[in-house]
C-alpha cells in the first residue's frame, strides 16, 4: 500500500513537471481496441465469387437451357423493339397441334412465355440511356400509323449463336408496313450508336423453341408442320396481328407507344 507520504510525494513530482521517475501511464484502453488491418482474402476465394457476375442470370439451367447472347453486367439493360401478339384460343389449339408433330419426330419443343414480332435485334443500354433512349423513339414514332399483318406459313429459325431453334410463323402480309417500322426504329438505334435491324428480315412471330441447333432436323418434317396450319378444322389458319401498339422491353420495364389510327 502507498503512504500518504509517497502519494503526496508523486503528486508534487508531476506538477512541477519532474516525470523521469513516474512509471509510465498506461495507455487509454480505446486505443487497445483498434482492430488491425484486414488481410486480404485468398485468390481461390476471390475466384469462386467474381463481382461481376449475376449467378441466377447467367446459370442456364435456371432459364431452361438457354444461353445468353452477351455477358450479364450491372447496369447493362437488354434491350428490344416489337410488336405484341395476343392469342386467341384457336391459336393455343393449333400451336398444341405443332408441338405434338415435333414431338413425334424426336424434337421437344417449349412453347413462348409471350408472342411478339421483332423489329429490332436485342441491344445493350446503359441504365442512364433508357429515358433518353424511349424519348427519341416516341418521338420519331409519332406520325407511324397503325395497321394489320399476317401470318400463315411456318419457318424454322435459329439465332446467331446456334444456342437456340425456333418454330415461327412468317409474315405474309404487312410486310412494306413493317419495314417502315424498322427504319424509324433503326434510326433511334443508329443515334445511340447501337446495332440495327437485319437487312433482309424474315418477320414472323415464334412460337416455341429448344435448345442447341435443330434447324436441319425440323426442315426434314416441315411439311407436316405445315399440314396442321393449312388443314385446321376451320379451314387454314392465319396469325392477325393487329399493329396498333409498339413496345420496348428494356430489363423488366415494357414502355408501350400507340400508334396513330
Amino acid at each position: 500500500m502507498v503512504s500518504k507520504t509517497q502519494s503526496c510525494y508523486q503528486r508534487s513530482q508531476e506538477e512541477s513537471g519532474d516525470k523521469e521517475d513516474l512509471p509510465a501511464r498506461k495507455k487509454p484502453r480505446t486505443e487497445e481496441l483498434v482492430p488491425p488491418k484486414r488481410l486480404p482474402l485468398p485468390g481461390c476465394l476471390l475466384a469462386m465469387f467474381p463481382e461481376e457476375e449475376d449467378p441466377q442470370t447467367e446459370n442456364s439451367s435456371l432459364h431452361g437451357g438457354r444461353l445468353r447472347s452477351f455477358k450479364h453486367e450491372r447496369g447493362n439493360w437488354a434491350t428490344y423493339v416489337y410488336l405484341p401478339y395476343h392469342p386467341e384460343e384457336e391459336f393455343e389449339e393449333l400451336l398444341e397441334g405443332l408441338l405434338s408433330v415435333a414431338g413425334t419426330h424426336g424434337v421437344v419443343l417449349t412453347p413462348q412465355e409471350e408472342f411478339h414480332l421483332s423489329l429490332s435485334q436485342t441491344v445493350v443500354l446503359r441504365h442512364h440511356w433508357i429515358q433518353p433512349f424511349t424519348q427519341n423513339l416516341k418521338a420519331s414514332l409519332a406520325h407511324c400509323k397503325r395497321f394489320v399483318c399476317s401470318a400463315g406459313r411456318v419457318k424454322v429459325y435459329c439465332n446467331a449463336e446456334k444456342t437456340r431453334t425456333f418454330l415461327g410463323m412468317e409474315v405474309s402480309t404487312g410486310h412494306a408496313q413493317l419495314l417502315e417500322l424498322v427504319g424509324v426504329v433503326d434510326k433511334t438505334m443508329m443515334e445511340f450508336q447501337l446495332d440495327t435491324f437485319y437487312k433482309d428480315p424474315s418477320f414472323h412471330v415464334s412460337l416455341a423453341w429448344c435448345v442447341g441447333e435443330r434447324a436441319e432436323k425440323m426442315r426434314e418434317f416441315l411439311h407436316k408442320l405445315q399440314s396442321v396450319i393449312d388443314e385446321h378444322e376451320e379451314g387454314a389458319f392465319l396469325l392477325r396481328l393487329d399493329c396498333s401498339e409498339l413496345r420496348c422491353r428494356t430489363g423488366n420495364k415494357t414502355f408501350r407507344f400507340p400508334l396513330e389510327q
